[in-house]
């Protein structure tokens, strides 16, 4: 006989000792300033949401870091906020109305490919969700709300939704809903990007899928870019199994860097809880505790005795790392390598602490 345990995020995710901070306020409607009941608020890439209420009214506990509170209520722009101050905040939220919903800007685009799925799914899958391991149990499951877009004078491959996708992994145990702003993939240059905004659920389910689902999400965060984050907030890289290499100017040579602290490439920030990290050029970052995945391997027709997950980064600016592995601005942050292999599908929530 199996049992159902609807509360194993208990007895499976750690406990973290970590200060409280409650974000308020109340949601309007910017032109008429009437209150917006129903609105929905979460923090990006998260488990952690709620609603306002008949008053437009809502509350959300967040533990210490970094978050971006997302507001959405259909008809109206969804606003961001960055909440980066383990202090209490009350907000006033003016949403704007859209002029013209997602769906009617797809339907009306000339460049739109009949039977888009067939023709592009797969390949939208695997620069999306991505080609890992867990990636094989990760699905969308409202794929009628993808539209793909070929635009040949520039060779680039874009798509869109008209809704949030809905996906399922049965991997990690979660629920995801992605609100996809968009994806594109240029083929001349073999790049891909995406952006949106993303929110978890908990799966429930028996205790030996509880027992899979904790395991699963330790092996997808060890190594992963926010252990990475998490470990130079708390200046424990080399404990954790990081080390960072400075690439030379001739892009072939490597110079280990053994001192990742020091103020010309870390800074500490106590008034803001923060760690601020720069570089003067690009970085390689090894995580020397696990060996790269076979497929990742394959894929990329490199030795099948790599030892260690390398991944390559740029990093534009300076960035802030806050305690749970959020870091700003994330646009200065660009993937190579190892993590630029690993998608939706490896994704966990910042909420997440493993045991």
């Amino acid at each position: 006989m199996k049992f159902i345990v609807p509360l194993f995020i208990f007895l499976f995710t750690s406990v973290i000792a970590q200060s409280q901070v409650v974000i308020s306020g109340v949601v309007l409607d910017s032109a008429t300033r009437e209150p917006l009941a129903g609105t929905s608020v979460f923090a990006q890439n998260t488990t952690l949401g709620t609603t306002s209420n008949k008053d437009g009214e809502f509350s959300i506990s967040l533990k210490s870091g970094g978050y971006e509170l997302i507001f959405s209520f259909t008809g109206y722009k969804n606003q961001e906020v960055r909440i980066t101050e383990n202090k209490n905040e009350r907000l006033e939220i003016l949403l704007v109305k859209e002029d013209k919903s997602m769906g009617e800007v797809v339907i009306q685009s000339s460049n739109e490919v009949k039977d888009g799925w067939e023709k592009y799914g797969d390949f939208f899958l695997g620069h999306f969700i991505g080609n890992t391991p867990f990636a094989s149990e990760c699905s969308i499951q409202n794929k009628e709300a993808v539209r793909f877009f070929y635009y040949k004078r520039t060779d680039k491959l874009k798509v869109l939704v008209t809704e949030p996708l809905v996906i399922s992994n049965e991997a990690l145990g979660y629920d995801l809903r992605y609100q996809l702003d968009s994806f594109v993939y240029y083929y001349k240059t073999d790049i891909s990007s995406y952006r949106g905004t993303c929110f978890f659920s908990e799966k429930m389910g028996t205790v030996s899928t509880a027992m899979k689902w904790k395991a699963n999400r330790e092996k997808a965060y060890a190594g992963s870019r926010m252990h990475f984050m998490r470990s130079y907030y708390d200046s424990t890289l080399k404990e954790s199994g990081f080390t960072i290499s400075l690439i030379n100017d001739d892009k072939k040579t490597f110079g280990l860097l053994t001192k990742p602290y020091l103020p010309k490439y870390y800074s500490v920030s106590d008034t803001l809880d923060e760690v601020g990290i720069q570089f003067p050029d690009k970085i390689s970052v090894a995580y020397i505790k696990a060996v790269p995945e076979n497929t990742y391997l394959k894929q990329f027709n490199l030795p099948m005795d790599v030892g260690v997950q390398v991944s390559y980064v740029d990093v534009l600016r300076p960035i802030a790392i806050k305690e749970n592995g959020y870091f700003y601005e994330q646009r200065s942050w660009i993937n190579q390598g190892y993590w630029s292999w690993k998608n939706v599908a490896d994704l966990l929530p910042y909420d997440y602490w493993p045991n």
